[in-house]
């Protein structure tokens, strides 16, 4: 199972790092050089056109702001996919590609978003034929009448054939107990994987505590999903960050006080240790809503409107407390 803790360097100076550190020995070092090596032959044999996509993939995927260990482990993913395919390619015994996986972390984490980089990334690396992602909840799985609730999961599951099936807040698909319909969806959901190995991939995901009582009352579907990646919460820093980068794209920017009354906001908002704070999401919700409070503002305004006052965000922008 392919836990983001204790991950294998994955350049060159960071095995030399293990090395000084006495992570590793000197053999163990070489082995690890040799497996460097022969990645980078991998990546650099790929036609062009394919290696530059992937690249742009990866470009996006480090853009992210945190995600450090998310990161690493799907670069340690990548690797274990390429270095499959050139053992076989050597007529060596390869491991089965399996790569349904679990996503556990809170709201506004980043999860869907390396999802949709991970459809991209298996499509490049030939894994999945479109690489999609198909988003859905319980709602989108369970019915109201025995049957209904497989048909409505199967035609999901059609859906993300050649892609990834998402699904958020898994977990809600066992609350009911073993009357509840989302039992019928989790069985479906089994029996695809079993019928169409390698057609499609699956992402379970969820707040941690939640997942991990899911698994935990569904044994079966553990040994089924052999990568886990734990999304932590952001931190202030991270999210005024992350604020800042969603102004910029959208061509604003924050005045200094309004960059003051959102890290306080921000502050306030990991303070309250609430699942009503959504990490990312809830920036977000902040940002559109300074926005839209700019833009009364403008229109009662009195006298010319300039281009700087049309990207500026004010304190008062983002109101008191939101």
């Amino acid at each position: 199972m392919m836990h983001n803790r204790n991950l294998a360097p994955v350049t060159p100076e960071e095995v030399l790092d293990w090395l000084e550190e006495g992570r590793v020995s000197p053999a163990e070092a070489f082995a690890l050089f040799r497996t460097l090596g022969q990645r980078a032959e991998i990546i650099n044999n790929q036609p062009k056109d394919a290696q530059e996509k992937l690249n742009d993939v990866l470009v996006e995927l480090d853009a992210l702001i945190g995600l450090t260990e998310v990161k690493q482990l799907v670069r340690e993913i990548i690797a274990f996919v390429q270095i499959q395919k050139r053992r076989s390619e050597e007529r060596l015994v390869t491991e089965p590609l399996v790569l349904h996986t679990i996503f556990r972390g809170n709201p506004g984490t980043g999860k869907t978003t390396v999802a949709r980089l991970l459809g991209r990334i298996f499509r490049h690396l030939g894994v999945l034929p479109k690489g999609h992602l198909v988003e859905v909840e319980r709602a989108d799985l369970v019915g109201e009448y025995i049957g209904h609730t497989a048909q409505k999961t199967r035609e999901q599951i059609k859906k993300a054939m050649g892609g990834i099936l998402f699904i958020d807040e898994a977990y809600s698909l066992a609350r009911g107990g073993e009357k509840d319909f989302g039992k019928e969806a989790i069985d479906t959901l089994v029996k695809a994987m079993e019928d169409h190995k390698q057609e499609f991939v699956l992402i379970l995901a969820g707040y941690t505590d939640e997942m991990d009582f899911f698994l935990q009352s569904n044994p079966g579907l553990r040994s089924r999903f052999p990568i886990h990646i734990d999304f932590p919460d952001y931190n202030a820093q991270e999210l005024l960050a992350i604020a800042e980068l969603m102004l910029e794209k959208r061509q604003y920017r924050l005045s200094e006080g309004a960059r003051r009354r959102l890290a306080l906001l921000i502050q306030r908002g990991l303070r309250s240790n609430s699942y009503t704070f959504g990490n990312a999401r809830t920036v977000r919700n902040w940002i559109e809503l300074a926005i839209r409070r700019q833009a009364v503002r403008l229109v009662q305004k009195r006298g010319e409107v300039t281009r700087e006052d049309l990207m500026l965000i004010e304190a008062d922008d983002f109101g008191e407390g939101l």
